[in-house]
């Protein structure tokens, strides 16, 4: 088979983010089939050009996975606008780029942003191929819950094409089961709906390991780390993690890491400044192969949302990284990732935004690290047996095969 995926926000190994696609994809060129990615020039977490040849289209490959990076306008943190004005950019170029990617036996298309799950409908169609659509977090509901989409008339513009895309889509893949009900509720058909849980490679992660070389570099030899790792965005609610900190101030053995990038470090950064917080440490982005290490050198992991009802339904992938890192997780975000996390008996369920709860469970939990151990071990249990990558990889190259056969 010949899958072609148009995925503005790819990350490869080498990139800060997650990796499912690049991994779902090295799956498929192990099994002996092509596999093209039409992705942004840009990484999405950090801004900066992830090739700087200048070019329209630049193609790369990782373990066999075929990558094409077409421009996109460098606006990406600017603003929400201007963030807008980046995914259109990466609209005309990837049609491009696709266009001129060889013979292709099922087109991909990815949501969020909304506009290149568009932009692959558009290439199935003039390709005459099948077109699988990937929903991996609701547009424009999340817009619109964060307060970052208000026009009345740009809401039902997203609200038509939202509609439009699942109408027009041959079949369409989830990663939660929340977005499996919620495209009921839109009146889809079950049986245009698959799901395919977001998940991890266990193997990347060594459970034992204590990430020596990290510690030290960040100085962090004999404390207990905590660390949140991804985005530093407006959706992550991270002010919450820096008032946790700051109640935690004169435990002089907590660390807090905060490793990613985004739209809102300076802010994040300046708010520890102003507060005074010696307790804090920003490590930048990090690679995803250098995540194991960051990892390792945790003794628990925070994961922080927004208390909105879309963000009650994703399957949120750092928390999956921290699980098979044999980490335990201080979850603030409700929903069905509170029900893996608790059936996992692998970590703490806070409310989210509650600053005072979260600090109190980082302080329970640096005080009894045997108890923060056998969560993490029995976080790391449950997602080797219930999302392990290389199953769910499995049930990916299965569902494409039999859309592959398809011809529209």
């Amino acid at each position: 088979m010949r899958i072609l995926l148009i995925h503005q926000t790819f990350v490869s190994p080498d990139e800060p983010g997650g990796t499912r696609h690049y991994e779902l994809a090295r799956h498929c060129v192990a099994r002996g089939h092509q596999f093209t990615i039409v992705a942004s020039d840009l990484s999405y977490q950090t801004g900066h050009r992830a090739v700087a040849t200048g070019r329209l289209v630049t193609e790369q490959t990782f373990d066999g996975v075929r990558v094409l990076r077409a421009y996109t306008y460098p606006s990406l943190h600017r603003s929400f606008l201007w963030r807008v004005v980046a995914f259109l950019s990466f609209m005309p170029t990837s049609i491009w780029a696709a266009l001129r990617a060889g013979p292709v036996d099922l087109v991909m298309g990815t949501s969020p942003p909304i506009f290149q799950a568009l932009s692959a409908w558009l290439v199935a169609a003039l390709r005459k191929r099948p077109f699988l659509l990937e929903i991996r977090d609701l547009w424009p509901d999340f817009a619109i819950d964060i307060g970052v989409l208000k026009n009345p008339v740009l809401i039902a513009l997203a609200r038509w094409l939202e509609l439009f895309l699942y109408a027009h889509a041959t079949h369409i893949l989830v990663n939660s089961p929340a977005y499996r009900d919620y495209l009921r509720e839109k009146g889809v058909a079950e049986t245009k709906i698959s799901l395919i849980a977001n998940g991890v490679d266990p193997n990347m992660f060594a459970p034992d390991a204590h990430g020596e070389r990290f510690r030290e570099k960040w100085g962090l030899n004999g404390q207990f780390v905590v660390t949140y790792a991804g985005a530093l965005g407006l959706a992550n609610d991270l002010p919450t993690i820096l008032q946790a900190a700051n109640r935690l101030r004169d435990q002089a053995h907590i660390r807090f890491l905060l490793v990613g990038d985004g739209k809102e470090r300076r802010n994040l950064e300046a708010q520890s400044s102003a507060l005074g917080l010696s307790n804090v440490t920003f490590t930048g982005s990090q690679s995803k192969t250098d995540m194991p290490d960051v990892l390792a050198a945790s003794d628990a992991c925070i994961a922080t949302l927004k208390n909105i009802r879309m963000f009650r339904m994703p399957y949120p992938n750092k928390v999956f990284d921290y699980m098979a890192a044999g980490r335990p997780t201080i979850l603030a975000i409700d929903g069905v990732i509170r029900q893996v996390v608790e059936a996992a008996e692998g970590g703490i369920f806070v409310p989210p935004g509650d600053d005072a709860a979260l600090a109190t469970a980082v302080q329970r939990l640096s005080e009894d690290r045997r108890r923060a151990a056998a969560m993490g071990t029995a976080a790391r249990a449950y997602v080797v047996q219930h999302f392990n990558r290389h199953q769910q990889a499995e049930q990916f190259l299965a569902l494409i095969q039999q859309l592959a056969a398809r011809r529209e």
